[in-house]
C-alpha cells in the first residue's frame, strides 16, 4: 500500500442509491468534476427502477473515467449487500464510499488521498442542507456550495482547510458515530472481515458493525476534519422500524469481538 497523498492511489468511488434520480444525478456530476478524478465510480443501487440505469448510462457515455452501475432486484432495504456487490466489481485498491445524496467538494477525492494510510479507515463528515436550499439545487442542478450557504447545518463540516486538518484530524474508537456516507478504506481490509454484513436488512447499524469487526481486526478509524467536505441534500427520515433487531446483530459482534461475518462479500467474489 502507498503511503500519503499520492495521485496514483488507483481509488474506486462507489456511490449508494434508491430511486433518487434527481439528487443521484447531482453527486455524480460533482464526482466527474473533481480536481483529481477517482479510477472509476460505481453506483450501488439497491433496486432502483429503471429511470436510474438510463441516468448513469447516459453520464457514463460522457464520463473522462469510467462509471458502472451495481444493481440488484428490489426486496426491501439490503444496504449491505449491495454495498457487497459493488465491493466485489471495484478495481481499485482503495474506496471511497459516499451516499447517493451527498454533493461533492472538488477536492474531495484528493483530501480522501491525502488520508489514505495503511492499518486504518476514514470517517468523513458532511454539512446538512435545508430542504429549501436543496430543492433549489435540484431544480437548478447546482453542485457549488460553501461554508456560509444559508440553510447549512453542521457549518463547520463545510470548512476546508489543511492546516485545520492536520489540527483537529485524530484517531477515534466510537463505533456509534460511524457513517457510511462518507467512508474510506483499502479494499484488502475489507476482504479481512467479509465486508458488510448482509444479516442487516431495514435502517441501522450496518456501519457500526462493520467499523466494530475492523477494528476488531486491528484497523484504527481516522476522523477526518476540514477535509474531503461534502453536503448534504435533505431527505425525509428512513423508517427505523429494524433497529431493535439490527442492535442485537451489533451487540453481538461487539461482544465477540468479531472480525468476521458469515454473511459477506465473499459470496460475491468470482
Amino acid at each position: 500500500m502507498r503511503i500519503g497523498h499520492d495521485p496514483a492511489i488507483r481509488a474506486t468511488l462507489i456511490v449508494t442509491t434508491y430511486n433518487r434520480k434527481d439528487a443521484l444525478e447531482l453527486v455524480l456530476l460533482s464526482a466527474l468534476a473533481q480536481r483529481e478524478p477517482p479510477h472509476e465510480i460505481i453506483v450501488a443501487d439497491d433496486g432502483s427502477t429503471g429511470d436510474t440505469r438510463a441516468l448513469v448510462e447516459a453520464l457514463a457515455a460522457g464520463a473522462s473515467v469510467p462509471v458502472r452501475h451495481c444493481w440488484h432486484q428490489d426486496t426491501g432495504f439490503r444496504l449491505a449487500a449491495i454495498r457487497n456487490r459493488a465491493l466485489a466489481m471495484a478495481g481499485g485498491e482503495y474506496v471511497v464510499m459516499v451516499d447517493g445524496d451527498l454533493v461533492l467538494h472538488p477536492e474531495f477525492m484528493r483530501d480522501h488521498r491525502r488520508a489514505a494510510r495503511p492499518g486504518r479507515f476514514v470517517q468523513g463528515g458532511r454539512a446538512l442542507l435545508s430542504e429549501g436550499v436543496t430543492r433549489a439545487a435540484l431544480r437548478d442542478r447546482r453542485i457549488d456550495f460553501g461554508p456560509f450557504e444559508p440553510g447549512t447545518r453542521n457549518r463547520k463540516n463545510a470548512l476546508r482547510s489543511g492546516w485545520l486538518s492536520r489540527l483537529a484530524s485524530h484517531r477515534g474508537r466510537s463505533i456509534y458515530r460511524v457513517r457510511g456516507a462518507n467512508l474510506a478504506f483499502w479494499r484488502a481490509d475489507v476482504l479481512r472481515v467479509n465486508g458488510f454484513n448482509e444479516d442487516f436488512e431495514g435502517w441501522g447499524r450496518e456501519d457500526s458493525e462493520f467499523a466494530a469487526r475492523m477494528q476488531n481486526a486491528g484497523v484504527a478509524r481516522w476522523n477526518l476534519k476540514f477535509a474531503a467536505v461534502a453536503y448534504h441534500l435533505w431527505h425525509p427520515e428512513a423508517s427505523r422500524r429494524m433497529l431493535e433487531r439490527n442492535q442485537r446483530i451489533l451487540e453481538e459482534t461487539v461482544t465477540r469481538r468479531a472480525t468476521w461475518c458469515a454473511n459477506g462479500i465473499d459470496r460475491h467474489l468470482g
